[in-house]
């Protein structure tokens, strides 16, 4: 029903949970809007002018207006929410957790490792919102023109051992994917080399 907003950044408030509300001045009407923390960050000052593109949830006697920073955001947004047992809140979640090219990656190469430490997404729900949407994402991901690396990481059971690793080390999704693709680049560096390898490779490249 609403598209986007264009209009001048009136307030923000953090409301818990992680969940941060927006409030957006358009025409001399303010429009609360729920964003992520994520996006925050890519926002202008408090009094200066934004667009954001929305997407209106209606649920029993409840609206609410989620907001996002780009047009594949909520294109993303919207295919989450499609898949059965996921809200609107796990969806904003999982685009707050890893960067857009990243999170379609994890979903399409079906990395559910990465995809469960959001909150409230579970192995199994991992593994639904996958095979749900792998076909899916690899298709749109094209069209939308977003960018990926997947042959710039270790093989796959490397690759299990050498994320496991970094997890437990507390390194963050956006962090460990980062990481791999930058060592991955290395062509000294083989896919299947052993993980001790890529795990020392990755650690200096996260301290630099």
């Amino acid at each position: 029903m609403i598209s986007y907003l264009k209009g001048l950044i009136a307030a923000i408030q953090k409301i818990g949970n992680g969940r941060v509300v927006l409030t957006l001045e358009v025409n001399q009407v303010g429009y609360d809007l729920q964003v992520t923390p994520r996006l925050l960050q890519q926002l202008p000052a408090i009094g200066e002018f934004t667009q954001i593109f929305t997407h209106q949830h209606i649920r029993d006697d409840q609206m609410v207006l989620f907001g996002f920073g780009s047009l594949a955001e909520r294109d993303l947004f919207r295919q989450l929410i499609s898949v059965s047992g996921i809200g609107p809140q796990i969806a904003m979640a999982l685009l707050d957790g890893m960067s857009l090219p990243d999170l379609v990656q994890a979903i399409v190469t079906g990395n559910t490792r990465l995809l469960s430490r959001t909150p409230g997404i579970g192995v199994k729900t991992a593994e639904r919102i996958s095979l749900e949407l792998k076909t899916k994402l690899a298709e749109w991901r094209m069209q939308a023109g977003l960018t990926t690396s997947p042959e710039a990481g270790p093989a796959g059971t490397v690759q299990e051992e050498v994320e496991m690793t970094l997890i437990a080390l507390g390194y963050t999704n956006s962090e460990i994917i980062q990481a791999l693709r930058a060592v991955g680049q290395n062509l000294a560096l083989s896919k299947s080399a052993n993980a001790e390898e890529w795990i020392r490779e990755a650690i200096a490249w996260l301290s630099q």
